[in-house]
């Protein structure tokens, strides 16, 4: 036998080589996906800033109640996205700031503005009252038993509530307000 092999001898072992790499190429990408999906790796530009709500709490059977006694329809012919605020009666000053902040964060929305609604649980403070997404609901202790973590004593938590009357996300009382401005800016996006 020669020594030195055949041409047709190299070319099937490069070829084998060559269908080998590319079998590793995308099982091993494949692994690494499966891995990173089930160890709950998200990249940090997919990630929400409030507290996903797992289940989300549904309001459907609940429909809230305008300060003017007409009841505010979760789903309507638009798709609206809610920010609800739920303050204990003894809220003062730091019902002011969250308000001035909500307030803010509504007009930055632009042009996706008109698909959401700011929805304060009682008698919204001055500052928020001129805002044309303000939508006052009259008190309902309902309401506010079901909203997860309302109690909290470091503050006033801030919900957002899908377009079908479900609460998706909880933002802990005192975080930045950018936060819920970057998860409803996503979620805007959604069609």
């Amino acid at each position: 036998m020669n020594a030195a092999s055949s041409p047709q001898e190299t070319a099937r072992g490069h070829g084998r080589r060559t269908l080998l790499l590319l079998f590793a190429v995308f099982f091993g990408a494949m692994a690494l996906a499966g891995v990173l999906r089930f160890t709950g790796w998200q990249p940090a530009a997919h990630k929400n800033v409030g507290q996903l709500l797992q289940p989300p709490v549904d309001l459907r059977g609940q429909p809230p109640q305008l300060a003017s006694g007409a009841l505010y329809p979760w789903k309507g012919e638009k798709k609206i996205w809610r920010i609800l605020v739920a303050p204990p009666a003894t809220c003062a000053e730091q019902c002011v700031t969250l308000s001035q902040g909500l307030a803010k964060v509504w007009q930055l929305f632009g042009h996706n503005a008109d698909n959401v609604d700011i929805l304060w649980l009682g008698t919204p403070p001055a500052p928020l009252a001129g805002t044309p997404a303000l939508r006052a609901l009259a008190p309902s202790p309902a309401l506010r038993a079901a909203l997860p973590g309302v109690d909290d004593p470091s503050g006033v938590p801030v919900y957002v509530v899908d377009p079908n009357g479900f609460v998706i996300l909880r933002h802990a009382p005192g975080t930045d307000l950018g936060g819920l401005r970057k998860d409803l800016s996503t979620l805007l996006k959604l069609k």
